[in-house]
């Protein structure tokens, strides 16, 4: 019996076979035809591999981060730690965020080589993924206000990023967007991603690692994590990881002036926009971003920009370490919570976050003529720390 190939469709790809004693017709296999479109691209696959490999690589050859502890007297049964941040090697937080976003990015095919990755950040997420785009040999390109101070615009440069700087904070988003059309690139969005891109439920997490780095502590389980927000990621990640692990552990977020987070937190209304900027890099922003959860929060403060100044100077007094306005805000709530407890009687611990050094910020958060120029007086809030550590109450 001959074997005779024909078409499977008119415009289809492949043949049917078809067995026929004599003489042969064609026989569809089916009214729609099979399509097949195959787009691999073998020499952009073997790029993607090594660009994976070489971020992973960087994470595998970094060590956990420091939890410290922060001296309050014995007799009151409470301690305070910092997760020390700043020891990434990008020093700040937004290492771990940078470093999740590029594996995201690249695992979901929107990375390409040699196009640009493009960021809207207020600046040490930008610090970071310049360094991972450096690594992985794409170029960067951060979209900032124009008040972004000057070392983190020198330490973008530093890891090969370009500054493209706007008047108004708002126009970060559109402004970014806009470069990545104009230049095929990928606008990276982590005001969108951050919550998405990190595994909350482990995976050497910030939570993870907290708990972990606090298993031989006499109070283990904290009663409170303080953190702060830029994209709302690192306190969605805390929260979930939280709740999924069945801890008793409490979520605080501080939020600076000048910033969305608490009165949409508070308000239930997700809309709310502010017209200023805020004052302390890292945090604060002028719209209640996606990654935030507000439904995984349990409590919310929101912060003078002084009180976060009074805090991180208070933290050099503490234990001769400088740190960013960011850390500030969340030290100032997490003292305020520390009162809470010595005033009730309870015992345990809390944690929070030492986010960047200070050294980026000399100009600003260690600068009385800043201080004197934004019209920030600190000193009630020095007065409040030091009355709280003196005698164990927090001034009303």
């Amino acid at each position: 019996m001959p074997i005779i190939e024909v078409p499977t469709a008119p415009g289809a790809v492949g043949t049917q076979v078809v067995r026929s004693p004599a003489v042969s017709t064609v026989q569809p296999l089916g009214a729609i035809p099979t399509l097949d479109v195959d787009r691999t691209d073998t020499a952009y696959r073997a790029w993607l591999k090594e660009a994976v490999r070489k971020v992973q690589a960087d994470a595998n050859r970094s060590a956990d981060t420091h939890l410290l502890r922060f001296p309050l007297p014995e007799h009151w049964g409470i301690d305070l730690y910092l997760k020390d941040e700043s020891t990434h090697p990008t020093g700040s937080l937004k290492h771990r965020l940078a470093r999740s976003l590029f594996l995201y990015g690249l695992c979901n095919g929107w990375i390409r080589p040699d196009r640009p990755v493009i960021e809207a950040s207020s600046g040490s997420t930008a610090v970071s993924e310049a360094y991972f785009a450096k690594l992985i040999g794409v170029p960067f390109i951060a979209v900032m206000p124009r008040t972004t101070s000057a070392e983190k615009i020198r330490l973008i440069e530093f890891h090969g990023g370009r500054c493209h700087f706007v008047d108004d904070p708002r126009a970060v988003y559109e402004e970014s967007a806009r470069l990545a059309a104009d230049t095929g690139g990928h606008y990276m969005d982590q005001f969108t991603y951050a919550e998405r891109a990190t595994d909350w439920r482990g995976n050497n997490n910030i939570a993870e690692s907290i708990f972990r780095q606090l298993a031989l502590e006499r109070f283990p389980e904290p009663a409170w994590i303080v953190a702060t927000a830029g994209t709302g990621g690192t306190s969605a990640t805390i929260a979930r990881y939280v709740h999924y692990m069945q801890y008793d552990t409490r979520v605080c977020v501080a939020d600076p002036e000048n910033s969305c987070f608490f009165e949409g937190w508070t308000t239930g209304d997700p809309d709310v926009t502010c017209d200023c900027g805020s004052r302390i890099e890292g945090i604060g922003r002028p719209r209640m971003e996606p990654s935030f959860v507000p439904g995984a929060i349990d409590r919310m403060m929101k912060v003078p920009d002084a009180a976060s100044v009074a805090a991180v100077r208070a933290l050099e007094r503490a234990i001769g370490r400088r740190a960013g306005g960011s850390t500030g805000t969340g030290l100032w709530s997490a003292l305020k919570i520390v009162a809470e407890m010595v005033a009730e009687g309870r015992q345990g611990s809390v944690v929070t976050l030492l986010c960047d050094p200070g050294d980026r910020y000399l100009d600003k958060y260690y600068s009385d003529a800043w201080l004197a120029a934004q019209g920030l007086d600190i000193t009630p809030y020095s007065a409040a720390i030091d009355t709280l550590l003196a005698t164990g109450v927090w001034p009303d």
